[in-house]
C-alpha cells in the first residue's frame, strides 16, 4: 500500500442526487444508508450538501438530513459540505450546529460555503441578492463568534455557546484567502482543475493565521473518485452526472441522474456532445491501481490531509462497489 495515501484521510460527500423515475424522498434514504456503509469501509467523515430548487438535488437541508445521519451511525463524523452560510442568519446556523453537537458530541463538523442560489428565481426565494457572498467573511466572524460567546448584541447562543464544532471553509474563490486569514480549514475543489487548486493551496498556506480552531493549515481536496474493475467500467460511473452537468450548462436545469445507458444511446446536438465529454474528463477514475497512482500524485502535489470523495451515480449498487474499492486503497482488509 502507498504510504502517501495510508496516511491521508478519505471522506464522502453525498449530495442526495435524485434518480429518474425515483421520489426526491429516496435519495434521502439513499444517503442515509450510504452513511452507514462508509462508517463501515473506514471513511472518516460524511457530509450532506445544501441545494435549493435543483430538480436533480434531494438535499436542501443539510443540518437537519445531518441530524438524521449521525442518528444513523455511531463513529463517523457528520458534517456539512456545506451550509452555505449567505442564505441563513449565523445565529440560527450556530443554534443548528449547537443541537447538533449536543445529541452526538464530538462528532459534527461545520462546513460552510459562500455560495447563493443558482438561479435569480431562487435567490429572490431566499430573499438574498447576488452579491450576498461578499459578506461572507464578516457571516463567519459572527457565527464563530456565537460559539465563543463574544457577540455585542448581549444575546446568548444556545446551546451553541462554549461548544468546539470544526469549522471549515469551502473555498471557491475569495474562500482559500478567507479560510487562511480566520485560520480554518479549507475544502478546495476540483481534482480536474489542478492549477487553480494548487494556485488556492498555495495562497491559503502562505497567509494562514494559526487561529482557536486550527493551528497549522489543514487542506482537503474535493472531487469525484470512481473505481472499478475495468477502467471501462469506472468510466460509465461517471457518465450519469456528466450527463446532468453537460444538459444544465445548455438547457438551464440540472436533471435527476438518468441510467449510464439511456445517455450512451442518446443522440446529442453538438454543443451537448462537447460539454458531455468535457464533463467525463479528467475525473480519478479507473482501477484500483489506476487510481491508486493518480492519488498519489495528486497527494504529493498538493500536500492534502484529507480526500473528500463526491462522487455520484444512478447505479446505487455500483457507487457502493467504488467506494469498498477505494477504501481498500487506504483500509485494506477493513
Amino acid at each position: 500500500m502507498s504510504a502517501v495515501i495510508a496516511r491521508t484521510r478519505f471522506s464522502v460527500l453525498d449530495r442526495s442526487r435524485t434518480r429518474a423515475g425515483r421520489p426526491p424522498a429516496e435519495a434521502l434514504r439513499d444517503t442515509v444508508a450510504l452513511a452507514r456503509e462508509a462508517e463501515a469501509l473506514g471513511y472518516h467523515r460524511f457530509w450532506v450538501s445544501e441545494h435549493h430548487g435543483v430538480p436533480g438535488v434531494a438535499g436542501s437541508a443539510p443540518t437537519v438530513l445531518a441530524a438524521a445521519v449521525a442518528a444513523a451511525t455511531r463513529t463517523v463524523r457528520v458534517g456539512t459540505g456545506g451550509v452555505m452560510l449567505p442564505n441563513h442568519r449565523p445565529l440560527v446556523v450556530a443554534e443548528q450546529f449547537g443541537v447538533l453537537e449536543s445529541l452526538f458530541p464530538g462528532r459534527i463538523d461545520m462546513g460552510l460555503g459562500r455560495s447563493v442560489g443558482f438561479t435569480d428565481g431562487v435567490r429572490r426565494a431566499l430573499g438574498r441578492e447576488k452579491d450576498a457572498a461578499g459578506d461572507f467573511a464578516a457571516q463567519l466572524d459572527e457565527l464563530l463568534g456565537w460559539f465563543a460567546g463574544t457577540s455585542p448584541t448581549g444575546v446568548r447562543a444556545r446551546p451553541a455557546e462554549g461548544l468546539k464544532v470544526p469549522p471549515f471553509v469551502l473555498a471557491m474563490g475569495e474562500g482559500a484567502r478567507i479560510a487562511a486569514r480566520a485560520g480554518l480549514p479549507m475544502v478546495i475543489g476540483d481534482l480536474r482543475r489542478r492549477e487553480p487548486m494548487m494556485r488556492g493551496i498555495d495562497e491559503y498556506r502562505s497567509l494562514f493565521r494559526p487561529s482557536p480552531w486550527a493551528s497549522e493549515p489543514y487542506v482537503v481536496i474535493s472531487g469525484t473518485v470512481a473505481v472499478a474493475g475495468t477502467a471501462e467500467q469506472a468510466r460509465r460511473l461517471l457518465v450519469p452526472e456528466a450527463w446532468s452537468a453537460a444538459y444544465s450548462r445548455t438547457h438551464g436545469t440540472f436533471p435527476p441522474l438518468a441510467p449510464a445507458e439511456e445517455t450512451e444511446g442518446r443522440a446529442m446536438t453538438a454543443k451537448e456532445r462537447d460539454r458531455y465529454e468535457s464533463a467525463l474528463a479528467g475525473h480519478l477514475a479507473g482501477t484500483a491501481d489506476q487510481v491508486a497512482a493518480e492519488l498519489e500524485t495528486v497527494l504529493k502535489e498538493t500536500g492534502a490531509a484529507e480526500v473528500l470523495v463526491t462522487t455520484s451515480t444512478y447505479d446505487r449498487a455500483a457507487l457502493l462497489d467504488s467506494y469498498r474499492r477505494l477504501a481498500a486503497l487506504f483500509a485494506p482488509g477493513r
